[in-house]
């Protein structure tokens, strides 16, 4: 069975791969900006690129709305309030979008991104997604981080100010000698700025980053898993109510563009080495773009690689994604947006229900809470069936 892409919602993802200094624990494509960066060529390159994704994938994309958009990084705060402003405008003649769709920028707290948070909003940004990290100078300087603590206390003010009614905070936890306690405390300077939206999660050693070549001293799993209830347990008395793993919300305020990600929607990826989704009437395919910024701008043709997504492999990724959400999926949704019956997964949702891992509400399958901390668990055995 083919999944009909007219009954998958649609999003949109921006990439802008500069920033200011390049984190140590930063995997993300993202390039230290050295002198200043020709943003009205990249937003030409940006254009371009939709251009030709528009070419290649047609109705698919022309003939559904965009109801979420993101511009992700590197730092995108670093560009002007004008380039957004022309960006959207040519977007705009290009795609459908949903008269309510959630656009979010992220940014940078540092007080000169801040300031430019009044013309973010009048480009037609309402949310943003504001990379704190901590509070604390002392692991603000541990990670690498630009700002200062007044300075992260300041952007959700900025924020508020600029009429941003809804806003996210990016928190870690597991820093650099952190403890328990310091933890608690940048929550709740986080909960006092009141956002919409917090994204606490662990700090992890990624591949290919200094951190990994030169790795910090960091609190025990013992310690780590005392700091993730404390905080959740924080949070819930806060009213953040938990919706997948490191993501939590204020009532309905949920980000639109992470839960259609999660839920194996459709996202178009533009921008250097941003990933894409489409379901096209030739199947399920996935795109990278070229990642190297120079390469980018110069090369007529950015795609990276078009590959497919066939059998099994839907299925992992559809539950790999999935899974990580509390309410879990519907089995229509399962069907409509793998293109596979459910039956193709029933034995195995059996096994998991047994195992205390997945239970089920007429057609709702969502993972238990010790399900969630057996996800990997999970996952291995839809793999498994992907490679079998």
């Amino acid at each position: 069975m083919q999944p009909d892409w007219r009954s998958i919602p649609l999003s949109l993802y921006i990439h802008v791969p500069w920033c200011e200094r390049k984190c140590p624990y930063c995997d993300f494509n993202s390039h230290q900006s050295k002198g200043v960066v020709d943003e009205r060529a990249y937003i030409k390159a940006v254009i371009d690129d939709l251009d030709q994704d528009i070419k290649d994938f047609g109705s698919a994309i022309t003939d559904r709305e965009i109801n979420t958009v993101f511009i992700g990084g590197g730092t995108p705060s670093l560009f002007s309030s004008d380039s957004y402003k022309h960006l959207f405008f040519e977007i705009r003649k290009r795609l459908n979008f949903n008269a309510n769709a959630e656009i979010t920028l992220e940014a940078n707290p540092g007080s000169s991104e801040a300031s430019k948070f009044a013309g973010f909003r009048a480009a037609g940004i309402n949310r943003l997604s504001i990379g704190v990290q901590s509070f604390s100078q002392e692991h603000l300087g541990a990670l690498g981080r630009v700002h200062n603590s007044n300075e992260a206390i300041s952007a959700a003010k900025f924020a508020t100010q600029a009429g941003f009614d809804n806003f996210n905070l990016d928190l870690m936890f597991g820093l650099p000698s952190q403890n328990l306690g310091q933890a608690l405390e940048d929550l709740q300077q986080a909960i006092e700025l009141k956002p919409t939206h917090l994204s606490c999660y662990q700090l992890t050693i990624e591949p290919n980053t200094l951190f990994h070549h030169r790795p910090p001293i960091t609190p025990s799993d013992e310690t780590l898993w005392d700091m993730q209830e404390a905080l959740q347990e924080q949070l819930a008395k806060a009213h953040y109510e938990q919706y997948e793993v490191s993501a939590y919300a204020q009532p309905n305020r949920q980000c639109e563009h992470n839960l259609n990600y999660w839920g194996f929607g459709d996202y178009l990826g533009i921008g250097a080495g941003a990933h894409g989704k489409i379901t096209t009437d030739k199947g399920m395919l996935r795109r990278w773009k070229i990642k190297h910024p120079n390469s980018y701008l110069t090369r007529e043709n950015k795609i990276g690689s078009t590959d497919k997504i066939e059998g099994a492999n839907i299925t992992f990724e559809f539950m790999l994604n999935a899974l990580r959400l509390n309410k879990g999926f519907e089995i229509n949704q399962f069907e409509q947006r793998s293109g596979h019956t459910y039956a193709q997964i029933q034995t195995l949702v059996k096994k998991h229900k047994e195992l205390g891992l997945l239970e089920q509400s007429s057609n709702i399958i969502r993972p238990t809470p010790f399900g969630h901390n057996m996800l990997n668990s999970m996952l291995e055995d839809y793999l498994k069936m992907a490679e079998a």
